[in-house]
């Protein structure tokens, strides 16, 4: 297939790319810079100028593929304090693919997230966010319009898209990863202990991004119209256990951080942190045969490249 793939050097995306090339698969990825295409030719890649704000090419794109996987987002944008806009032209991209594959049965693959989705008991495959559910509501426009893109992509395939979601955990891991767990590092670095909040026993699901890129594989090639998908390896890995192997690492005390306190010594990140949300992907794996390899997270940690460049 020649698929056309947004995000395609990003976190995920650098991960797929070389997955779908190793499977026989031609890629066309969208690229914003030099140091994209770059990235994008080296890895053997077709290299596609443009933007998410660039409709047209978008739809070219799309139309030129036997499918798309759309990874990009303007975190950029999002990270300013303009989450809204941010999710405002993911929804525009997704309408521009639907539109352009409407008709053809070709795939059409986004990323979303299993954080939240059901918090407190194990999150499945068909669980699903409520919009008007006042917790969803709670949390700003700019994370109801992603979810809602969510549901609109899952609805297209009554209108001959083959289209998926794929949920990522909040801590897709790995070599290089600057993201959760990265940051929860820093502020372990930074604040000399290594916290949790109440007693740690809160569970996040966990996957390594070479493993949710082999999903993202194999998802194109055969799953069904209008399938939500779970890239989950552990089903909850407790804060506790991670806050445990950054103090080890870093030789910093390993300390309870109290809810009303969190605001202030975990900053942006509190609010995720705090979040009991596993989630289980026994129906994924039933349907397409998935199956991680990878390491786990605590054993990807201790590994010790999140430390590389900390000092104790």
């Amino acid at each position: 297939m020649r698929v056309f793939v947004t995000g395609a050097s990003g976190w995920i995306g650098s991960a797929v790319v070389p997955e779908l090339i190793g499977a026989g698969h031609q890629v066309m990825g969208l690229a914003r810079s030099d140091a994209s295409s770059a990235a994008l030719t080296a890895a053997g890649a077709e290299v596609h100028r443009g933007t998410l704000d660039d409709l047209d090419g978008l739809r070219a794109g799309a139309a030129a593929s036997d499918g798309v996987i759309h990874l990009a987002f303007k975190h950029d944008l999002a990270f300013s304090g303009d989450f809204q806009g941010a999710a405002h032209a993911d929804r525009r991209a997704v309408e521009t693919f639907g539109e352009a594959l409407a008709g053809s049965d070709r795939p059409l693959l986004i990323a979303s997230g299993t954080l939240g989705l059901a918090p407190g008991r194990v999150a499945t495959e068909q669980d699903a966010r409520e919009l008007d559910d006042p917790a969803v509501t709670a949390l700003g426009a700019g994370p109801r319009t992603r979810w809602a893109t969510a549901h609109l992509v899952l609805s297209l395939a009554s209108g001959g898209v083959r289209s998926s979601v794929v949920r990522l955990p909040p801590t897709n891991h790995g070599d290089g990863d600057n993201g959760f767990m990265a940051a929860l590092v820093a502020i372990a670095r930074d604040k000399r202990v290594s916290g949790f909040i109440g007693d740690g026993s809160n569970r996040w699901p966990a996957v390594h991004r070479l493993d949710s890129a082999r999903l993202f594989g194999l998802a194109l090639e055969k799953a069904p119209a209008g399938s939500a998908l779970h890239a989950v390896a552990e089903e909850g890995v407790t804060i506790r256990e991670v806050a445990e192997v950054i103090g080890r690492h870093l030789n910093v005390p390993v300390v309870s951080i109290a809810p009303e306190d969190a605001d202030e010594h975990f900053a942006w990140l509190a609010g995720f942190l705090a979040l009991d949300s596993p989630a289980s992907s026994a129906l994924t794996r039933a349907l397409l045969g998935w199956q991680p390899t990878h390491p786990g997270l605590i054993d990807d940690l201790d590994q010790g490249h999140y430390f590389r460049s900390q000092v104790a």
